[in-house]
């Protein structure tokens, strides 16, 4: 596993390992205490059986009752931290009935379910079950790990519609939803990711301009990864809902999370930039935008904005109540939150407490101490800085599925630096190589909603065929 060149190599030699360590036996056994293995047994049975009968009409009613996206905590991560080629066969048993059972009913003729009815229990099943979405943070350079984990979940056919990106998570987020699937197979490679944005200003024009760097050697690397689309012409082409995360440099502003339905007209490019704006070393961006005659405009002219990851690096709540989702897989590189990334499996014990005791509670009084600082002074000069400060410690920089890099690799040497091709290369790689341990969790958790996308899509399609048949019937949408 460790000399893998590839996913297929290594997944040959995580089986292999599960077998020589008797953890395909464990594989097979339903029992468990870290999932209701009675109730999934049950679900599995019933499911296979109405399938067998073909008995759409009540395998219909117990999918809308009974599908829930952690059924008998079936997500688990216990169960996952077991075998290194996948979990309880039981599991994927449950998942692979239920997406058989949806495939039969959207591709059957059931002169019960007809097609708009059918269409109505894909949708609303769909949005009852949710969605994942991959959430891309910050970290400048270091962002080049999310390169290697987006092509690794592209070649497996994982890539979530939703993508959301903040920073330097934007620009790679921007490059996904803005780009074909033939595009993406000639772009996600080394040789063709250009990103080279860092470059010190001089003394007076840092002074004049009051930022590090020059914002526009960064501004003409991302129009050159970019296209220059709105949200929602780049949502029109590929299909992929892009969400971008901006901080507001005025103090009367909101964090925004940027997208078709929120901001459908506000360009990409634009968009990337404010988020990339690390205050200090970029000075604050005003959005730009389509106007009704496709001319680019100053979207909300009178504010600026600033790095998405200041306030919202990981943006889920807002994810959630635009888009449905309620499963978050994020690429985390930034490098002062990747030091304290570890297990997602809570452990007990003295060890487990003495080690939150020295991370957390210090965490926790610097969160409560900027807090208080920020409720009871008005320091001139330093107001905006403990604004920020707090805003950065008091965020949660995890998903349900967390990919980082190891510590060696995300170091502050090169979060700041222009890489050459063999750092860029080593960084995808490693992106790569953090994301094989998690793919066949991803492709477990993924499958139902992705099932649903592919149903609802092809009846999306026969539909608009038998609507041209039949001349003034109501579209499903």
């Amino acid at each position: 596993m460790a000399t893998a060149s590839n996913y297929q190599e290594w997944f040959e030699a995580a089986l292999a390992y599960d077998a020589h360590e008797g953890l395909n036996e464990w594989r097979r056994e339903k029992e468990s205490d870290d999932y209701d293995y009675r109730l999934i047994a049950s679900r599995v049975t019933l499911i296979r059986k109405l399938r067998r009968q073909k008995d759409y009409d009540q395998l219909v009613f117990r999918l809308r009752e009974e599908l829930h996206g952690n059924l008998g905590n079936m997500a688990n991560p216990a169960l996952y931290n077991h075998a290194k080629a996948g979990t309880k066969k039981l599991i994927e048993d449950f998942i692979n009935e239920v997406t058989a059972a949806l495939d039969e009913i959207c591709d059957a003729d059931m002169k019960a379910l007809p097609p708009m009815r059918k269409y109505r229990f894909f949708k609303r099943a769909a949005r009852s079950f949710g969605r994942s979405a991959l959430l891309l943070s910050g970290g400048a350079s270091l962002g080049l790990f999310h390169v290697g984990v987006v092509l690794e979940m592209h070649k497996q056919q994982l890539l979530p519609r939703v993508i959301t990106g903040s920073s330097v998570g934007s620009i790679v987020g921007s490059v996904i939803a803005a780009h074909s699937e033939t595009e993406l197979e000639e772009l996600l490679w080394p040789d063709q990711v250009g990103f080279s944005w860092s470059r010190l200003m001089g003394v007076p024009d840092a002074i004049k301009g009051g930022s590090l760097m020059d914002q526009g050697l960064l501004r003409r690397s991302i129009d050159k990864n970019i296209p220059n689309l709105t949200f929602l012409e780049a949502y029109e082409k590929t299909g992929r809902i892009l969400n971008i995360s901006v901080s507001p440099a005025d103090p009367h502003q909101f964090p925004r999370l940027l997208n078709y339905l929120t901001a459908p007209n506000v360009l990409v490019r634009r968009a990337t930039l404010a988020s990339c704006a690390f205050p200090g070393i970029f000075p604050p961006v005003q959005l730009r935008a389509k106007n009704y005659v496709g001319r680019s405009v100053g979207y909300m002219p009178q504010s600026r904005w600033i790095d998405g990851s200041v306030h919202e690096d990981i943006p889920k709540h807002k994810v959630n109540r635009l888009h449905n989702v309620n499963h978050y897989i994020v690429s985390q590189t930034n490098p002062h939150v990747v030091p304290f990334l570890g297990e997602e499996i809570e452990q007990t014990g003295l060890v487990p407490f003495i080690q939150d005791l020295l991370v957390k509670s210090p965490m926790i009084q610097i969160e409560h101490l900027l807090e208080l600082v920020q409720r009871h002074f008005d320091l001139p000069g330093l107001g905006s800085v403990i604004k920020t400060a707090h805003a950065v410690v008091r965020q949660t920089y995890s998903g349900d599925i967390t990919i980082y890099p190891e510590s060696q690799v995300a170091n502050w040497g090169k979060t700041f630096a222009n890489l050459e091709l063999n750092q860029v290369t080593e960084l995808m790689q490693e992106g790569r190589r953090a994301t094989w341990p998690n793919i066949e969790r991803i492709r477990n958790t993924t499958k139902v909603s992705r099932t649903f996308d592919a149903c609802l899509e092809r009846l999306e399609k026969r539909y608009r065929v038998v609507r041209r048949k039949a001349p003034g019937a109501q579209s499903p949408r």
